[in-house]
């Protein structure tokens, strides 16, 4: 692990067996569940090639997933849902799929690194990583582990929703998704908080 100047980065920490690494998917898309993942390697156990899962091709996410989940001590997904995003803000959505994730561990973590700069609300001993999943292997591991299982479920919403193009940009805000939006209008798996769908929304009046 790198310390990268940060004196107190790990500290304490270089003895604890159940280490979770914490990561969420789905923050800037337009439609679908923000989704996260806990991990705790098994420290006999190290799998390689981990990374930030955005550094990595499809394949490669998907093999490491399948290590991940044959030779982890534990892992396991949260997340929150689109209604929830609308309701309580992305942020505060993303915190509360990272929190239900870990604690939906079958073993319990000794202590939990979080990517990004902020923790959720829990009792867990636990610090936030600045690039964690490009430092900390457990949270490479989520990283990868979120990814596959929102890409997965993105797939599955283009048979459902088709025309917008879920399979190919999962979500996010490109030009064919919201040329798509004007096109075709607003699903139920779109988050209607988000300014471009918001914005159609009011566009188009009442129902």
């Amino acid at each position: 692990m790198e310390r990268d100047g940060n004196p107190d980065l790990f500290d304490g920490i270089g003895q604890v067996r159940l280490l979770a690494g914490v990561d969420e998917v789905g923050r800037g898309p337009l439609a679908g569940d923000v989704v996260a993942a806990a991990v705790i390697l098994d420290p006999d156990r190290p799998i390689e090639g981990l990374r930030d899962s955005k550094k990595l091709s499809h394949s490669q996410r998907e093999n490491l997933a399948e290590e991940i989940r044959r030779y982890a001590l534990s892992w396991s997904l949260g997340r929150a849902s689109v209604a929830e995003i609308d309701d309580i803000n992305i942020l505060q959505a993303s915190l509360l799929a990272m929190k239900r994730a870990v604690e939906s561990l079958a073993t319990q973590p000794e202590y939990v690194l979080v990517d990004g700069n902020r923790l959720p609300r829990w009792s867990y001993a636990s610090e936030p990583v600045v690039k964690g999943d490009d430092r900390v292997p457990a949270i490479a591991a989520a990283s990868i582990l979120a990814k596959v299982q929102r890409d997965r479920e993105m797939i599955a919403l283009e048979e459902t929703y088709p025309g917008y193009g879920l399979a190919k940009h999962k979500g996010y805000p490109t030009a064919e998704h919201l040329a798509a939006l004007k096109r075709l209008g607003v699903t139920p798996v779109h988050r209607k908080s988000f300014a471009p769908v918001r914005e159609l929304l009011v566009a188009d009046g009442p129902a």
